[in-house]
């Protein structure tokens, strides 16, 4: 019978072999960071091994706890963790660290490591995701649990260092964290003293702890990160504090055991051959030995794959019951874990009549309030600025009042809603928006480069898309944004000419299930008669003919609000005896994916081409040719009404039938 000392002694062994093996990781690598792993371990072991609800054999069972590493860089603790664990990590895969098409990329990917939440490295994003993931949480157990049948119950933990602290996402996303009560999303700070350059007095002098107390959460402090009664202590204070979010505050030293442990070298680079043996020599292990994992250690640690395989059973076992008494909501609950939307949700979409011009954003919002009901798992909000981007459900209750509630006000926090948006994507059962002004797009921009690597199905809806704002002047008009964002590898863009095109658009963005955009107009634009043009079809392609005429001597392609510019310039050509062909293309990114025929069929070689959109002129060139011309913004706008910009910065139709025309005259 063993003891609480063999125990004791056993908990240590397993700390080690972690250490040992994130750092021997590192250093097989030649690159790395070992002083995390190294000051981090015992918490990753407690949660791993004993404190979390997490299945390794599932790693994707709904009700698990996450763990998210904020601070990603120290990627080989997390590795070494999920090997020990008993999760699709192999001790190849740890050999192979930071290799090509390897598990184990330097830092950690989701879609690349089974047991990885989310994307993390860019620091303070992970905490914000992790903010996210709470969110679902609470909200899906409002949703969904009945008396005796908790089907939805678990925590998010974050393990996160100084820098994500000292971004400002960490502010967002904490103030949010403490305005919505998010009971289950437990914090753990590695305040190690240390950052890259140094100590952190050198920049983060702070008072971390009332910092949170101000943003109403609940913060303790552990006195020393090796202190596993205090640490587990700590924990399980946090778990029971169900109406703040925690922070536990963890004085670690970065590099523990090692000869530079306390100091900054020890945070980016490997130990190095004889600085790794004298860490093992101080932590007891054999100095010439790589990859040591005793039996002793390895059973101890794989108590957590048994562990979880009965917390999954018995979920399983409990969710049978729910099933029989609750069918549907069971059946609701499965399908949108699936990420499968409900059949025939699309027949709520509207339609709009071509007699009544409308704006882009408020052909929004009616979609959005139409399909409401049909699919309930949409979730999101704005920052601040509900009303004017129009993604409020009406009559919907407010998440902050009520858990049940789908509005969410993200407040004026546009990076962190974007991270946050997120981590409800990544926690699966839901489909997460969040909106604002497009220009503030550049605010958001490091988020939705996160969902493109992570795939998330994420929706960011944009509105004021550009030049169109008039008075508002060009710190709020667009010009770049649409350029930037399409650039983004896996983002869809969606920038809709009208009401039925935004109609088309919204179920694309819902069908597609990974990230994408919406650019919507504020103000009103004339709307394309369905009866005469297919619109969802062509949306459908990325872009399609509108106007056509026989034997087209010119092409003009527009987006968005430039598509009726267009339709202006075709017919004072036509009245000149000139044939034009109009091309809407509400999505790049969906046209690029279409077959050489079709888009031959829709940009035929040999016929010159203009394209019309009221913002930066790169990307268009490839569609228009060497040889064509393209009508856009290489400048920032200016203040002055609409129809004023409109006349100056050339998106008249006199100014694109007279750019046509040079064009067909040799010039450009």
């Amino acid at each position: 019978m063993s003891t609480k000392s063999d125990q004791s002694a056993l908990d240590q062994l397993s700390i080690n072999t972690l250490r040992l093996l994130a750092a021997d990781t590192v250093e097989k690598a030649k690159s790395g960071h070992p002083g995390a792993p190294l000051g981090c371990a015992p918490i990753s072991y407690l949660l791993y091994r004993k404190l979390m609800k997490h299945n390794p054999a599932n790693a994707k069972w709904a009700d698990r706890d996450r763990f998210v590493l904020s601070n990603g860089h120290a990627s080989s603790l997390l590795y070494a963790s999920l090997h020990l664990a008993g999760y699709a990590v192999s001790m190849d895969d740890l050999k192979s660290f930071r290799q090509w098409e390897s598990k184990t990329p330097g830092h950690p990917e989701s879609v690349d490591t089974e047991g990885v939440e989310v994307t993390t490295g860019p620091l303070g994003q992970g905490f914000a995701m992790a903010v996210g993931l709470a969110m679902a949480e609470k909200h899906l157990a409002a949703v969904y649990n009945r008396p005796g049948f908790d089907v939805v119950n678990h925590s998010t933990y974050v393990l996160c260092g100084d820098g994500d602290l000292m971004e400002g996402v960490s502010h967002e996303a904490a103030a949010l964290a403490g305005t919505l009560g998010l009971g289950k999303l437990i914090v753990l700070y590695d305040d190690n003293l240390i950052s890259l350059d140094g100590p952190t007095s050198l920049s983060f002098t702070e008072d971390v702890e009332k910092r949170f107390e101000a943003y109403h959460w609940h913060v303790q402090q552990v006195a020393d990160g090796n202190d596993l009664k205090s640490l587990e202590e700590a924990i399980e204070e946090a778990k029971s504090e169900t109406a703040r979010p925690s922070l536990i505050a963890v004085r670690t030293v970065i590099g523990y055991g090692s000869p530079k442990a306390g100091t900054s070298k020890v945070h980016g680079e490997p130990l190095g051959a004889e600085a790794l043996k004298a860490t093992k020599k101080f932590f007891g292990f054999p100095e010439e030995e790589s990859f040591n994992v005793s039996g002793e250690a390895f059973a101890n640690w794989r108590v957590a794959a048994e562990r979880g395989a009965k917390a999954e059973g018995d979920w399983k076992s409990r969710f049978a019951s729910y099933r029989a008494e609750h069918p549907e909501l069971a059946a609701e609950f499965e399908r949108t874990q699936r990420g499968e939307l409900k059949a025939g949700w699309e027949k709520s979409i509207p339609a709009f009549a071509a007699e009544k011009p409308a704006a882009t954003r408020n052909a929004g919002g009616v979609i959005l309030n139409a399909i409401a009901e049909v699919v309930p798992e949409l979730f999101g909000g704005a920052a601040d600025l509900t009303a004017s981007t129009k993604t409020i459900f009406k009559p919907g209750a407010n998440f902050h009042e009520n858990s049940l509630g789908r509005n969410v006000f993200f407040g004026v926090r546009e990076f962190g809603m974007a991270a946050a948006v997120n981590g409800i994507a990544a926690h699966g059962g839901l489909i997460p928006f969040g909106s604002t002004f497009f220009c503030f797009a550049d605010y958001m921009k490091p988020a939705m480069r996160l969902a493109s690597l992570m795939k998330t199905h994420a929706l960011f809806i944009f509105t004021h898309d550009s030049i169109g704002l008039g008075e508002d002047g060009p710190t709020h008009q667009p010009i770049e944004q649409l350029t930037m964002l399409r650039s983004l590898p896996g983002m869809t863009d969606f920038r809709p000419a009208d009401a039925n095109e935004t109609a088309a658009v919204w179920q694309l963005a819902l069908e597609r299930k990974g990230p994408s955009f919406m650019a919507l107009s504020r103000q009103d634009l004339p709307v394309i008669d369905a009866a005469k043009v297919d619109v969802a079809a062509g949306v459908r392609r990325g872009a399609y003919v509108v106007e056509d005429a026989k034997d087209a001597q010119v092409i003009l392609i527009a987006t968005g609000s430039e598509l009726w510019t267009a339709i202006e310039g075709a017919k004072k050509l036509a009245r000149e005896g000139i044939a034009v062909r109009v091309v809407s293309m509400p999505s790049c990114a969906i046209f690029d994916e279409q077959t050489a025929e079709y888009k031959a069929s829709v940009l035929p070689a040999g016929v010159a081409k203009v394209s019309v959109e009221a913002g930066s002129t790169m990307g268009w060139w490839k569609y228009v040719g060497s040889n064509g011309a393209v009508i856009g913004m290489d400048r920032f706008g200016a203040s002055a009404p609409l129809s004023v910009l409109n006349e100056k910065f050339g998106f008249t139709g006199d100014n694109v039938a007279a750019v046509a025309k040079k064009l067909l005259a040799g010039g450009r």
